[in-house]
């Protein structure tokens, strides 16, 4: 019974696992670079200190927020993701499948705005 259940192609199911894992490897690296850019501004704190120099730097800073920004990007798309790959099992499964590139497209413009916001940030900061 199970194995009617399960209709479709073994290798798109499996392709559909594996798109999962890369998935979450992506928001993990998200969350993880989010982590990183919230430790800057401790970072900097420390390397004044050691240097004699004081450098203003606000307990939330624009680096503090972006940081936690992108950890809590990194999670809602594990949710997302999560929420794709069960979608696409379904349509797998009913042999009604339809490609989506929404989340991608989401996705990518935040990364590219956090990218352009990290820069402007780094220029003013130098």
């Amino acid at each position: 019974m199970p194995e009617e259940k399960r209709k479709g192609n073994v290798s798109d199911h499996l392709a559909n696992e594996r798109t999962l894992l890369a998935w979450i490897r992506t928001n993990i690296g998200i969350m993880a670079f989010g982590f990183v850019v919230v430790k800057f501004s401790l970072f900097v704190k420390q390397i004044s200190l050691v240097l004699g120099k004081e450098y203003a730097i606000h307990s939330r800073s624009v680096s503090a927020l972006v940081g936690i920004l992108l950890v809590v990007v990194g999670a809602a798309t594990t949710i997302f993701s999560y929420v794709r790959y069960k979608r696409t099992e379904k349509q797998l499964t009913e042999g009604t499948y339809y490609h989506s590139s929404l989340l991608i497209t989401l996705l990518t413009a935040f990364i590219f705005l956090v990218s352009v916001l990290l820069i402007v940030y780094l220029i003013e900061s130098a």
